[in-house]
C-alpha cells in the first residue's frame, strides 16, 4: 500500500470514529425529555430544523449534517433519519413513530458488497404512517400518504396514497388544496 493511500485511509478512519461518537451523543440527546433542549443540540450537530418543527424522543440520526427538516414538521418517537446522503423533509410533514428513512444500502450483487448512497426527499404535506421504511433514492411527492408498515422502494407521486410491501398505489388523495398546520411542539415528548 502506498503511503498516500495509507494516510487517506487513516484520515477516513479517524473521521468515521468521530462521526460514530457524534451519532452516539445524538442518541443520548434523543432521550432528553425536553423538546427545545433536544432541538438545540440537534441544530448544534448540523441538522437544519425549520420553525415550529418538533422531533420527538428517541429519534436516531446518521450523519446529521445532511438532514434538513422543514417548518411545522413532526418527527415521531423512535424515527431513524439517515443523513449519509441528502435527506430533505418538507414543510407540514407528519412522520409517525418508528419510521425509518435510509439513503444508503449495500449492493448485494457487488463482489465487495459496497454501499450505494442516494438522496431521499419528502415534499410538503406528506403523512408517513407508523413503522414505514423509506429506501434510498426515493422521492415522496407533495401531499402523499404512506400507510403504516409500508416499504417504499420507488417514488410516490403527489397526492397518492400507498401501502404494502413493496408500497403500491391504493388511491389518490382527493383534497389537493392543503394548507393545514400540524400544531405546536409537545414540550416533554
Amino acid at each position: 500500500m502506498k503511503s498516500d493511500e495509507f494516510i487517506k485511509k487513516g484520515i477516513n478512519r479517524i473521521y468515521n470514529i468521530f462521526l460514530e461518537f457524534e451519532v452516539f451523543l445524538l442518541h443520548i440527546v434523543g432521550l432528553i425529555p425536553i423538546h427545545h433542549l433536544r432541538c438545540f443540540f440537534y441544530r448544534l450537530a448540523g441538522i437544519k430544523i425549520g420553525k415550529g418543527s418538533t422531533v420527538h424522543m428517541g429519534a436516531r440520526f446518521y450523519d446529521p449534517k445532511n438532514i434538513i427538516i422543514g417548518q411545522d414538521t413532526v418527527v415521531g418517537e423512535g424515527a431513524v433519519l439517515d443523513g449519509r446522503e441528502k435527506l430533505i423533509i418538507g414543510n407540514h410533514v407528519a412522520i409517525s413513530t418508528e419510521v425509518m428513512i435510509y439513503n444508503s444500502q449495500h449492493v448485494i450483487e457487488h463482489e465487495d458488497f459496497i454501499a450505494k448512497d442516494a438522496p431521499v426527499e419528502i415534499e410538503d404535506y406528506c403523512f408517513i404512517g407508523p413503522r414505514v421504511i423509506v429506501l434510498p433514492g426515493v422521492k415522496i411527492g407533495r401531499g402523499a400518504v404512506v400507510g403504516a408498515g409500508a416499504v417504499v422502494t420507488k417514488d410516490v407521486a403527489p397526492f397518492t396514497v400507498v401501502g404494502g410491501v413493496p408500497a403500491k398505489i391504493i388511491k389518490e388523495r382527493k383534497n389537493k388544496d392543503l394548507s393545514y398546520k400540524l400544531g405546536r411542539a409537545r414540550w416533554f415528548r
